[in-house]
């Protein structure tokens, strides 16, 4: 082994600091036991709160009918974000590129946002019907807001000198956009992103609960109609799990296409 490679080694050891994903898995298996004791050595009845145990071995009694209405909430929640992205980065990029038109259309979408999209999911049943087509529209719809906002803020966010820099050098006002303006927007876009993918399971499990027959949504509501407390829990701890992993996904993405920014230089330091 040579100095330098000695070298390199005793500076990684150096360096090693506890994975910050740990410090999660940490803290929820803490919280875990704190629940279990609490609910034994407290006498707490199981069909009010039952404890994660009884909870983890539903979870595994019935493990397949909950993949099979997993799978099922989990393509309208992946289709209705993938729909949004197409529909609300786009949007937000030509509002950016003509003022008036954004100052036309923007209180148009605020308005939108202001109508409870549980009032308008039964609406949305009625013009579509009863498949997997009106939850993904609510998804998309919960969805939608979010993203147009960020990445609306993102697109108007280059500095104006820059702009008019390039357009000094020749630059037409596509070169501008693609080579300065979006990847300026890629942190606001990722932002609005990363709030929008846990609310896409909230808009598929709304549009459940409104008419389905199936879906972890709808398996909830039977659960809840038999209280079946424990079976109740089951489902929620995995739609937890479905926005959760969606969540990492985007992050993902962040920190692949986004290795210069401050925020991921930040976090490398920690």
């Amino acid at each position: 082994m040579t100095d330098h490679t000695i070298a390199g080694y005793l500076r990684k050891k150096r360096n090693w600091s506890w994975p910050g994903c740990a410090n999660s898995i940490l803290l929820c298996a803490l919280l875990i036991f704190a629940w279990e004791l609490g609910v034994r050595l407290g006498g707490v009845p199981a069909y009010l709160l039952p404890p994660p145990s009884v909870i983890f071995a539903r979870m595994v009694s019935e493990f397949d009918e909950i993949l099979y209405h997993s799978s099922i909430t989990t393509i309208e929640v992946v289709v209705g974000f993938g729909l949004s992205i197409l529909v609300s980065i786009p949007l937000a990029a030509v509002l950016s590129q003509f003022r008036a038109l954004e100052r036309a259309l923007y209180p148009i979408l605020v308005a939108s946002q202001t109508i409870p999209k549980v009032a308008i999911a039964p609406l949305i049943v009625v013009w579509f019907g009863f498949g997997p087509l009106p939850k993904i529209l609510i998804a998309f719809l919960i969805c939608f807001f979010p993203i147009v906002v960020d990445a609306l803020i993102g697109f108007r966010s280059t500095p104006k000198e820059v702009i008019w820099l390039a357009r000094s050098m020749g630059a037409s006002r596509w070169r501008i956009f693609l080579n300065f303006q979006v990847p300026g927007a890629l942190p606001n876009i990722f932002a609005g992103l990363k709030v929008a993918s846990t609310l896409a399971v909230v808009g598929a499990v709304v549009g459940e609960f409104v008419a389905a027959d199936r879906g972890l949504g709808y398996q909830l509501i039977l659960a809840n109609g038999t209280l079946d407390v424990s079976l109740s829990f089951a489902v929620l701890v995995v739609l937890s799990l479905i926005g959760v992993a969606l969540f990492a996904i985007v992050d993902l993405a962040e920190r692949l296409m986004l290795p210069w920014h401050v925020s991921q230089r930040i976090n490398q330091k920690r």
